[in-house]
């Protein structure tokens, strides 16, 4: 790669222990952790806000819209205890009522998680469950390329174990849906083991769709980004906006992380960043091949999250909750994401996987008509006329480049997984997609820096006694 030459004397300079890249979850809770240990941190962020890949907009009329992460679950731990420690109220999402289902051209309502409407169907269904729950128990979550079938699973995608055991064709069409939208990609696009580790890594595939008892049980009355905003608050002018990262300079003397705004003379970096973001910073000296080629290869989702907001819940006097499922249309997954006070009526609905990279290319009035179709198909002529319409595409943000989380296609987690975490002389990873418990959500980041903090006190020999 061509050298680059960078004039680091009209930047402002700075100094501390360690130097953070990223103001998600992920790297907030780091420098928490490493500023309660009593170690000068600063982070660097190139966006205007922190948060990552939560943030919480208000639409023309003040209604709070988390267009980014907004859900956590009973079992995300880490996520619970320090919302606690914060002091953010939340609330659950509704899930009171019939869910819908539209399938063949028709709609059907049903209770409970799974459709019962075709026994056929629901029982290939619970049965593929229950096998890829067992499957999922034997993947080491802190080395998932050890499992004694890694190989296997390593080598096809989970379009080709579907293909193989599961016979009906209406269970064959859930499965997908539920893979699009967990990882917002569609089955060809994912490792068989990749699927497995993110079962293991919630605890069950039901505790990943579920929504009472599952990741989508708990919103924020103030939104999600409100975490990373205390955090940020508490940290004060540790962190840094609009300082974009464009290389890290690593020697036996120190790191430079070298912004368009700053120079931080640090002795430690952690990057916590989505690996596909973290690949593109420059780095003296490079990166071992193995870690530059990880990053190659993992891809993020690609999703439209788009809300209408409405006078009231309208759905909620037909005693639905304001979930859907569909096997066709541009949103095939649905959610009642109403204030808390129920003061609007706010529908949501994903454009995930191969809708959502079709969908971008539609213009704005195309995309707002195609959603406003799907919403009348499941809940009638009211939900044509929305007061506001919101849609936020992760794929176009810039310091993102899609979500929800990085994957892993075939073959990279037996050839490249041990590059995911290990670190490189004075250079750290963080970030939701390195976590072994709930990697991809909120919590996955809560605890990735966690963890890469206490790997930097160990090396710095350095014991924590006390809290930011």
């Amino acid at each position: 790669m061509r050298s680059i030459s960078i004039d680091t004397n009209t930047l402002l300079t700075r100094h501390a222990d360690v130097g953070i890249v990223g103001a998600g979850l992920a790297g907030l809770m780091a420098a928490r952790e490493l500023a309660a240990a009593g170690v000068s941190v600063c982070v660097l962020e190139a966006r205007d806000r922190v948060g990552g890949r939560t943030w919480t907009r208000p639409t023309s009329d003040g209604t709070l819209l988390d267009v980014g992460g907004q859900w956590i679950g009973p079992t995300q731990q880490r996520m619970n205890r320090l919302v606690a420690e914060l002091g953010i109220e939340t609330f659950k999402t509704w899930d009171i009522g019939e869910n819908v289902q539209y399938r063949g051209g028709e709609r059907h309502t049903y209770s409970g998680a799974i459709p019962t409407t075709d026994p056929l169907v629901a029982g290939d269904v619970m049965e593929a469950l229950l096998t890829l729950n067992m499957m999922a128990m034997r993947v080491p979550l802190e080395t998932p390329w050890t499992a004694s079938d890694a190989a296997v699973w390593d080598s096809q995608t989970f379009a080709t174990w579907i293909d193989a055991n599961v016979s009906a064709p209406g269970a064959r069409t859930l499965l997908e849906l539920a893979i699009q939208a967990v990882f917002s990609a569609e089955p060809r696009d994912l490792s068989l083991l990749h699927v497995l580790f993110y079962i293991r890594s919630a605890g069950g595939l039901m505790d990943l769709l579920g929504v009472t008892g599952g990741a989508q049980e708990t919103r924020f009355i103030t939104g999600a980004q409100t975490v990373a905003n205390r955090l940020a608050d508490a940290l004060g002018d540790r962190v840094v906006l609009g300082a974009r990262v464009h290389t890290i300079i690593q020697d036996d003397a120190g790191a430079q992380i070298i912004s368009d705004t700053l120079v931080l003379s640090c002795a430690r970096v952690i990057v916590a960043l989505p690996p596909t973001l973290a690949g593109r910073l420059h780095y003296r000296p490079a990166l071992p091949g193995l870690r530059d080629q990880l990053t190659q290869r993992m891809p993020m989702g690609t999703v439209y999250k788009v809300q209408c907001i409405y006078p009231k819940p309208f759905w909620r006097d037909a005693a639905l909750t304001g979930q859907a499922s569909s096997d066709t249309g541009a949103v095939r997954i649905t959610f009642d994401n109403s204030p808390s006070d129920g003061s609007r009526g706010v529908l949501l609905g994903f454009v995930e996987g191969d809708e959502g990279r079709v969908f971008g290319q539609r213009s704005p009035q195309e995309r707002r008509a195609a959603v406003l179709e799907c919403f009348v198909r499941y809940f009638g002529a009211q939900a044509g006329q929305p007061l506001d319409y919101v849609e936020q595409s992760w794929a176009e943000e810039e310091y993102t480049r899609g979500c929800y989380a990085g994957y892993m296609p075939p073959g990279v987690w037996t050839m490249y997984g041990a590059a995911l975490r290990a670190p490189i002389g004075r250079i750290h990873w963080a970030g939701t997609e390195t976590a072994t418990h709930w990697n991809g959500y909120m919590d996955g980041a809560v605890q990735s820096g966690e963890r890469v903090a206490a790997e930097i006190l160990a090396a710095l020999e350095i014991h924590p006694t006390s809290r930011v």
